[in-house]
């Protein structure tokens, strides 16, 4: 949160605007895509640079997608948000600071990439995990954050989920095994980058359940330590982005914001995406990261396992829900 806190600060002192022909625009996203937005905002300045001649710099906040979504609610003044999940803008926009159909504004539900979750586990992956059920296994440390305030865990807890109702099994069922499956996770962090380090800094953990990009940064920070395994199956996650329209009408920096969204769509932002293991919306561009970024058996999806995000948003994980009833902190 020391970036949020610092980008609060600073919004305070010079707000979001133009400063002569330079204009920055702040984006507010989550956890994992610190590095992905980093490489971005580097290439969309000297995009933005030859197009239009004028100097662009994007500043990124990065926590648990849930709590972005609130600070943006609670003053935080995003440009753009770009978080793990639509009900986290869906939120914002029910505060009225964008428009209630921005999912329609760009291609692909607004989301210019997808991504799914798979297992990091120790090298030579000595508890064997291979599938969804291993997970269950009494001994298992599992490692995941909370869906409570992280986009990527509610990810986790559908793809777990729908392992058991896309292969015929009774919600009753499905409750009793995502039941079982926190049962094996001894700690619950915020945010999917948080998960990370405690399982490859902190060594917790026989199973990190992991956006595939964190996956691949897992392996690069712990190189020979750990392994990516692709369960047969998981679920298709689709990170949206938005233009915060209030805060942009009233910084007007508009025409810049949503060049950056339209930008995330070109080629040269494709490349930058595939590369940081996220995949890419373009699919000859996705295609040529299928050594990294290889096909699942099957992707189910949000509607597969819970009909709208509103739907999953309410049954699961608010107050009340499934998540709250058989969660039980040890």
């Amino acid at each position: 949160m020391r970036t949020l806190t610092a980008i609060l600060m600073w919004a305070a002192l010079t707000g979001c605007g133009k400063a002569g022909d330079a204009v920055t625009i702040t984006n507010v996203s989550y956890d994992p895509t610190r590095e992905l937005y980093r490489d971005l905002g580097v290439k969309f300045s000297a995009y933005y640079q030859a197009k239009a001649g004028r100097s662009v710099t994007l500043q990124n906040s990065h926590a648990g997608s849930g709590a972005q979504a609130r600070a943006v609610i609670g003053g935080l003044k995003a440009d753009v948000v770009t978080l793990a999940l639509a009900p986290d803008i869906d939120a914002i926009a029910e505060r009225g600071l964008l428009k209630p159909d921005w999912q329609k504004a760009f291609p692909n539900n607004s989301s210019p990439y997808t991504s799914t979750i798979v297992f990091v586990v120790r090298a030579g992956n000595p508890k064997g995990i291979k599938d969804w059920d291993d997970l269950v296994k009494p001994g298992v440390s599992v490692i995941t954050p909370n869906p409570k305030t992280s986009g990527g865990a509610r990810w986790n807890f559908l793809a777990a989920w729908g392992f058991i109702t896309q292969n015929g099994g009774t919600e009753a069922q499905a409750q009793d095994f995502v039941k079982k499956l926190f049962a094996n996770v001894p700690v619950l962090d915020t945010g999917a980058r948080g998960s990370t380090t405690t399982f490859v800094q902190k060594k917790i953990g026989d199973v990190f359940i992991s956006w595939e990009n964190e996956a691949h940064l897992s392996l690069k920070e712990a190189a020979g330590q750990v392994q990516i395994v692709y369960p047969p199956a998981s679920i298709l996650a689709e990170p949206p982005v938005a233009v915060v329209d209030k805060n942009v009408d009233q910084a007007g920096t508009r025409a810049v914001a949503e060049e950056f969204i339209r930008f995330l769509y070109t080629d040269e932002a494709q490349e930058v995406i595939g590369a940081w293991h996220y995949r890419p919306s373009n699919p000859a561009i996705l295609a040529k990261f299928g050594a990294t970024l290889p096909p699942f058996k099957k992707l189910f999806t949000i509607a597969d396992v819970a009909g709208t995000w509103k739907d999953a948003q309410k049954k699961y994980f608010g107050d009340g829900g499934v998540f709250d009833k058989i969660y039980e902190p040890q």
